[in-house]
């Protein structure tokens, strides 16, 4: 009977070692994936007829989990930079605000064990994709917009792998550098193995691009209006940039590296076909990466010695920020009291 238990074990290992290797690549065009797994994730793909050998885009939807609706959104990004599309679907049902726009770091104000997050699942897509496609060091970059962003922005701080670059576009609320405002905007009520400064210098050195539409300016489309969203600013717009000075701020005092950017779009409101279209987003994606990110970025306890080296993008004229937020910013480093996270 064991005899025959080894054999079967052996034969089904064997089957799906076959069944790995021989998975075909992504189709050219639009197509639809399942990611195997014991909680199976879709994803809506595509590829553009003239594709070699270019990166992969992960593509986050908002808040109405559209993925579909998102990777239409991308095409035009994947025919005109010649790259894949994968827009993976986060339902409503399984992944709440708190697994998704806020990655399942804390649930239900408990610290969650990393093996659990929600990011953990990007980097097991991009590990697919890049054994169906047979490229091992497929380069990706990710973007998301408005509750995507949110679900990266986060993930730029916790968990960035090796992506070349995390686009953060139009996002209703940020994770601002501070301890000082509570988890998801800022690291305030965290462990410290999830708030130290170690953990806030690599964020401040994760390729991480707040895209803004200069137009986003009203409360619409699920804005968050919360006391402590409101002080982050009064549209997303607005707190982008704020948070984007206090990084900057925060990496030139404490001489970290800094390898964000922050690229603006004019005009453009609340609209991630609008976003994808534009001519900036090249620039969000692709343009003026400081070096290389992996070193710096692979794990958040993994990181090289501090540098005064900063990086500051070409941007549109900098606006100040919220008196609020200055205020956060002139005392960024007093030990917060437990009464400001009730």
């Amino acid at each position: 009977m064991r005899i025959l238990t080894l054999f079967f074990a052996t034969l089904l290992g064997s089957l799906q070692g076959v069944s790995a290797t021989t998975a075909r690549p992504l189709p050219v065009g639009s197509a639809c994936i399942t990611m195997p797994a014991s909680n199976p994730i879709t994803a809506f793909t595509y590829k553009p007829s003239g594709y070699v050998n270019g990166p992969l885009l992960v593509v986050f939807h908002g808040v109405d989990r559209n993925a579909e609706e998102y990777r239409n959104h991308a095409i035009s990004m994947a025919e005109k930079f010649k790259v894949m599309v994968v827009a993976p679907q986060f339902d409503q049902r399984r992944f709440t605000s708190e697994r998704y726009q806020r990655g399942g770091v804390l649930l239900k104000g408990k610290a969650q064990p990393q093996a659990q997050w929600t990011y953990t699942i990007v980097h097991r897509l991009v590990a697919h994709v890049r054994d169906i496609e047979g490229r091992p060091e497929l380069p990706y970059y990710l973007i998301g917009h408005s509750a995507g962003g949110q679900f990266l922005a986060r993930m730029a701080a916790f968990s960035p792998g090796e992506a070349s670059r995390i686009v953060v576009a139009n996002p209703s609320s940020l994770l601002f550098p501070t301890r000082e405002m509570p988890y998801g905007y800022g690291f305030g009520g965290l462990p410290p193995h999830l708030s130290s400064d170690e953990v806030l210098r690599s964020y401040l050195a994760s390729p991480l691009t707040l895209y803004l539409g200069t137009g986003d300016t009203a409360a619409i489309a699920n804005f968050d209006d919360s006391s402590t969203a409101m002080l982050q600013g009064q549209s997303r717009v607005e707190r982008g940039r704020a948070c984007f000075t206090m990084a900057r701020k925060l990496a030139a005092k404490k001489k970290w590296a800094f390898n964000w950017r922050k690229i603006e779009t004019r005009g453009v409101g609340h609209s991630a076909p609008e976003m994808f279209a534009a001519k900036e987003v090249k620039v969000a994606l692709f343009g003026g990466t400081p070096g290389s990110n992996r070193a710096a970025t692979r794990h958040l306890h993994q990181i090289g010695p501090p540098t005064a080296r900063l990086h500051r993008p070409a941007t549109a004229k900098e606006t100040p920020a919220p008196q609020a937020l200055l205020a956060l910013q002139a005392k960024l480093w007093t030990p917060p009291t437990p009464s400001k996270f009730r």
